[in-house]
């Protein structure tokens, strides 16, 4: 941290839709970080963050940003492939480090990390999974934990977008590691943290493609359902969409001995309601960022505060590789039409 100022210093690694976004809340909206790097391959992205943030140093090369020594944590929004060793090359240069999810979409690749974060526990290292910090979800959790609804055993849980004519994610396929790896690995983690982080035991997927044909050739599907069981007769049952007409419909219900709670089961943008002739209706938040801008700024907040009071900060390493494990077994039971035990 900067001697002068106390600040955490950080860099951006990524520049595109969702990096832009994290790096203007890291320059502008977060008490104690100072953007003092960013890095993309991308020129036209670097041409952006020279205008958009406070003169950053910039980087074509990701190494160089590591050998930054002004640079003390790193935020990764980046392809998923390239998670697990980007997370491993800022440990063993001694930064601090916040990566999108998913950690990795290869099992292995996560044990691996997790055995080498290990190695520096005095560096935080913390998975995005920004559910956990939208105020809904909190409330929800710290409802749950006071017993509101006695005990809690099912969680109905779906991320759903707004369908892209476009087909951004179909082009994205090859690389994305399926509809449950890419979507549902947030309602996955929301899932265990809602029921007390159980072991998952078993999973059954099926999925449909609707729209998309272009996702047949990856193995994929533009709309998934999927079971998972845990330990001690708990549930989860998911859905992911693409094709949603309405906007981004992300939400959960957790069902309980003594009563249930439903977050975000409407989908508003804001508190309007509209009245014609149609009958009552309210707009819907387009797309996945405006439904969780809030989430992704306490985030952020959240992960600078423990950086610099050595606390810890949302999902672990450890919760980051069960929901690449339970995703990964939904794609595998996609593809083979069977249950997968884990």
């Amino acid at each position: 941290m900067s001697a002068d100022t106390g600040r955490l210093r950080l860099g951006v690694v990524g520049l595109g839709r969702l990096g832009k976004r994290h790096a203007e809340n890291l320059a502008y909206r977060v008490p104690g970080a100072s953007l003092v790097a960013a890095c993309s391959p991308v020129e036209e992205e670097r041409a952006w963050a020279r205008e958009a943030l406070p003169e950053p140093r910039l980087y074509s090369d990701y190494a160089e940003l590591l050998a930054d020594r002004d640079v003390d944590a790193v935020w990764l929004v980046t392809p998923s492939s390239l998670h697990a060793q980007q997370i491993i090359d800022a440990l063993q240069a001694g930064k601090h480090v916040f990566c999108e999810k998913p950690l990795s979409l290869d099992l292995a690749e996560c044990e691996r990390v997790l055995a080498e974060a290990a190695r520096y526990p005095h560096l935080q290292a913390t998975i995005g999974f920004m559910r956990r910090f939208d105020p809904s979800y909190r409330d929800a959790f710290d409802k749950i934990e006071a017993g509101a609804i006695g005990r809690p055993f099912l969680v109905r849980s779906q991320t759903t977008d707004q369908n892209d004519t476009d087909g951004f994610f179909v082009r994205f396929a090859a690389t994305s590691g399926g509809i449950f790896l890419d979507c549902t690995v947030h309602d996955i983690d929301v899932a265990r943290w809602l029921l007390g982080s159980p072991r998952a035991t078993r999973v059954f997927a099926a999925g449909a493609v609707a729209l998309h044909e272009g996702l047949r050739e990856f193995g994929d599907v533009d709309n998934g359902v999927a079971i998972c069981e845990f330990e001690g007769g708990k549930l989860a049952v998911f859905y992911a969409s693409r094709t949603q007409a309405h906007g981004n419909d992300s939400h959960s219900e957790v069902i309980g001995t003594a009563g249930a709670l439903a977050i975000g089961r409407n989908p508003s943008v804001n508190r309007v309601e509209i009245y014609d002739r149609s009958g009552i209706r309210n707009e819907c938040t387009p797309t996945f960022f405006d439904r969780f801008e809030e989430a992704f700024l306490v985030e952020a907040r959240e992960f600078v505060a423990a950086v610099r009071g050595g606390s810890g900060c949302g999902a672990t390493l450890a919760d980051a590789v069960e929901a690449t494990r339970i995703g990964g077994a939904l794609r595998e039971s996609l593809l083979s039409g069977q249950a997968v035990v884990l």
